[in-house]
This record gives C-alpha cells, structure tokens and sequence, in this order.
C-alpha cells in the first residue's frame, strides 16, 4: 500500500537525496548545489514557504516524492500548482507510486482552488511524456521555458 503525507523538516534529508538521484536520472547530476540548510530554509523557514512537498511511503520507507509550489494565472486570475520535481526510487517505478503522487497533487490543488496544476518534462524522457498523457495531461508544445542565471541574470539586472 502506498501512502502520501506532507514532508516535515525532518524529511529534509531524505527529499535532497532524493532531488541528487532525480538530476542523476536527468544527466545533471553536477548541477545540483541545494543543501539540507537550504532546502530547510526554503521550505519550513521563518517566512512564507517558496516549496513545499509529499512523501511517498510503501511500507513505511520512503520511494517517492513531489515538491510543489504556486503559481499565478493572470488569465484565470486563480494560483496554480506548479510541480517542481516528481521522483520514485527505480524499485518502486510501475508500482502506481508516481501516479499516487499526481493524484495526491491534483487533490490539493483543486482543495486549494488552484485551476491550473502544470509541470515541465524533458522532451528525450519519452516514457515519463506517455505516462503523463496516460492520466490526461496536456502537453502544451506551443510553449518554451526560458530562464537567465548566473552572469546573465545578473547582467539582465544591471547588477554585473
């Protein structure tokens, strides 16, 4: 049996080794710099949490899990929920741990009256695209993510 409960400060650990195998799994593995510290900050910090996440248990151990965190629609004028990151443990792959993860999710975005629930996925990971098209979702081709960081984001800010 599969069961979904909100992630702790205590599952801090747990949810940033599971974040270095996603990367692993998504041939990025050096890309990733968070710390517990930072992870603890970002989500069970003194101010508004920027993440937040579920665990996934079979049997009591942990093979799974969602951080997840809003967004806005100017055009339905509602947040959203956008889904950072969705990792299994490869034992647990087909066991319907990533779809209880998704139902989980969508679940607490209409509970929180979000109307749109979204997500990226790499377009060379085929499989995860016709599990996600399996439970309905919509990819939206039309669409490109953009994003500017280090020199370059400072540089957009006239900061470097």
């Amino acid at each position: 049996m599969i069961a979904i409960r909100n992630a702790g400060p205590e599952d801090v650990p747990q949810i940033l080794h599971f974040v270095k195998e996603l990367a692993e799994y998504e041939r990025e593995a050096d890309k990733v710099v968070a710390t517990e510290q930072l992870l603890l900050q970002a989500m069970f910090g003194d101010e508004r949490p920027a993440a937040e996440a579920v665990i996934a248990e079979r049997d009591g151990k942990p093979v799974g899990m969602a951080l997840f965190f809003h967004n806005f629609s100017t055009w339905t004028g509602w947040r959203g929920l956008y889904l950072e990151d969705l990792y299994v443990t490869p034992e647990a792959r087909g066991a319907g741990v990533g779809k209880a993860l998704l139902q989980h999710l969508a679940g607490t975005a209409m509970d929180r009256g979000c109307t749109r629930f979204e997500w990226a996925v790499l377009d060379w990971n085929v499989d995860a695209q016709a599990f996600y098209r399996s439970l309905g979702a919509r990819q939206l081709d039309d669409w490109r993510i953009n994003r500017v960081t280090g020199d370059a984001l400072a540089k957009l800010a006239r900061r470097g």
